[in-house]
């Protein structure tokens, strides 16, 4: 009763506008953007006012802070599970993971608030969770450069984080603790829905608000079908409606839309394509950098709202197909690892950008391109938006690993994987893995020098395992992040992040000239591994010229060898 009484005081000198506490964007016309302090403090005010707002601190950032959750219902029910059993449709919606793109902040404050004073209402079989702010680290390194793209606001964070990462790479390396902590959060809130609030940057068009979705044929099943037949056009109309035409997320920079574009591909290191891994329809907001900061705040708002109505409308079609899916994915024995663009399908989509020109340039005295705002369009363009799976795996009943890869486990625990110990010392029949081939980044990104084109082959054998050791069973909820995390060909696996590196290095080898002898004694005692070496001097010219490369070929098979190099740690039970 007394949140209540004191929400009537508030509110009361603000009736006639609408309006009651007043945030940072709004008392600079449209120009600042909350500090991190001043978001949270937000927050703890509208908290103290509403009995259907809490505040739930879950998890730490890199730079030392806590994670603020907000929950908003209806009922004042601050708990997913509960949602669930209510049959809600809960959205979980992330602000400033890159800080310097903070629309969505501003726009979550007011939209926060206006539910608070009823200015606007939520559907009651609608939750809401907001993440403020995320990278916190990055919204304390203030400043007013970093995007020099931007039209504003005056000042704003910085993309980094508190240990200069990208945190839109985080999600399955989780090298932050940002990231373990946004694990902890999606996982209890468990969200139907996903919205990740950016700014884009790239080419110069008409439009304020663009979208990127959930690659609907990633998505799979009856909820990519919906996405992309009803949910996704329905945004779109409402959003025309309010007055803020949308289009995809645009993804060319030359100026030149005439041949279309691909949707965004995503992999699960971005916020859209790692929500995908559990069934969770996910959208990347991404308003335009040069449109007003004041315009870019207002549809972000727009869009929120229309998601909110939307997810209303087809709540049962969200809930049931999700379920569907999720039940599917147990039953599905062919997984797919890697995604491309089908260049004979597309959708032809309605497009307003401007005329690309050139002109002389102040800077160079070089003919440079321009967008000539004086010259409008409005086009069909073909939009490739359907994807075709082109690396596959088969889903074994379960995996196995050693207790030595700890932080594999704690990040398999992390996202809900259910795992048993082994009991005793047991022999097991497996199937395992040889890293055949791999590349590696010959430059740091994101802290790791990525592994990619990874071949491998598979041999079975029985192989002894410890005590303590992990079997991980597939038949489980996280089944598909569990395949596409373990499976060392995947997008974003735990080998292609190089968390399996150390087996990519012979840690025991011979001096040439003891080896000479003992190579001579194994290949009189193995007449086959003889005939093998004479096979390959025979059809190799060059290695028959070359005695380093042939003891190393005697080595790599005999009993010296040691079998973890190059052996995937990570094994399949079939």
């Amino acid at each position: 009763m007394r949140k209540l009484f004191y929400l009537s005081l508030l509110l009361w000198p603000f009736r006639g506008s609408g309006q009651s506490l007043i945030t940072p964007f709004e008392r600079s016309n449209g120009t600042a953007t909350a500090t991190y302090a001043e978001c949270i403090a937000f927050y703890r005010q509208l908290d103290q006012l509403s009995p259907r707002l809490s505040i739930k601190e879950i998890g730490m950032s890199d730079a030392g802070y806590p994670y603020h959750l907000v929950l908003y219902s209806n009922d004042g029910q601050a708990d997913p599970a509960l949602w669930y059993r209510q049959h809600k449709v809960v959205l979980l919606i992330n602000n400033g993971i890159h800080p310097g793109e903070p629309d969505g902040v501003d726009a979550s404050m007011m939209l926060l608030r206006d539910l608070v004073s009823k200015k606007i209402s939520l559907p009651d079989n609608i939750a809401l969770a907001v993440i403020p702010l995320y990278n916190i680290g990055g919204a304390l390194n203030r400043g007013s450069f970093s995007r020099a793209n931007q039209n504003g606001p005056l000042s704003y964070g910085f993309r980094g984080n508190a240990q200069n990462l990208d945190l839109n790479r985080d999600f399955t390396k989780n090298d932050s603790r940002n990231a373990r902590s946004f694990a902890r959060i999606f996982h209890w809130v468990n969200p139907d829905i996903l919205i990740d609030n950016h700014v884009s940057d790239g080419a110069d068009y008409q439009y304020t608000m663009t979208l990127l979705c959930s690659q609907w044929n990633k998505l799979g099943g009856g909820l990519g079908t919906f996405l992309h037949d009803v949910f996704q056009p329905a945004l779109f109309k409402a959003m025309e409606k309010k007055g803020w035409p949308m289009t995809p997320y645009v993804d060319f920079e030359d100026g030149n839309p005439d041949r279309g574009w691909e949707a965004f591909y995503d992999p699960p290191r971005y916020s859209t394509g790692y929500a995908t891994l559990f069934h969770t329809m996910a959208f990347m907001p991404e308003t335009h950098m040069l449109k007003p900061f004041h315009d870019r705040v207002l549809s972000t708002y727009a869009l929120m709202e229309v998601m909110i109505s939307q997810a209303s409308i087809h709540s049962e079609a969200i809930i049931t197909k999700r379920k569907e899916d999720l039940t599917a994915d147990l039953g599905n024995a062919r997984w797919a690892l890697h995604w491309k663009a089908d260049t004979a399908k597309y959708d032809r989509i309605l497009f307003r950008g401007y005329q690309a020109s050139t002109k002389t340039s102040e800077v160079t005295g070089l003919p440079r391109m321009f967008y000539d705002h004086g010259q409008p369009f409005e086009k069909e363009v073909r939009f490739y938006d359907y994807f075709t799976a082109d690396v596959f795996t088969t889903v074994p009943k379960a995996y196995i690993i050693p207790r030595g890869w700890q932080d594999v486990i704690d990040l398999l625990e992390l996202n809900g994987v259910r795992l048993q110990r082994l009991t005793r010392d047991t022999l097991i029949e497996v199937e395992a893995y040889h890293i055949d081939d791999y590349k590696s980044y010959p430059r740091a990104y994101e802290k790791h020098h990525k592994n990619t084109d990874v071949k491998v082959s598979a041999v079975r054998e029985p192989i002894q395992f410890l005590r303590g050791d992990y079997l991980i069973p597939t038949d489980q909820s996280a089944r598909r992040f569990l395949v596409e995390m373990l499976e060392p060909t995947g997008d974003d696996s735990y080998f292609s992040w190089n968390f399996f590196d150390a087996i990519l290095q012979q840690k025991e080898g011979y001096s040439a000239y003891r080896w000479e002898d003992l190579a001579a004694s194994w290949l009189k005692e193995h007449p086959l591994v003889r005939e093998k070496l004479e096979e390959k001097k025979r059809a190799d010219s060059g290695f028959a010229q070359n005695a380093e490369a042939q003891l190393d070929f005697v080595y790599k098979h005999s009993p010296y060898y040691e079998p973890a190099h190059l052996r995937y740690p990570v094994y399949r039970i079939l």
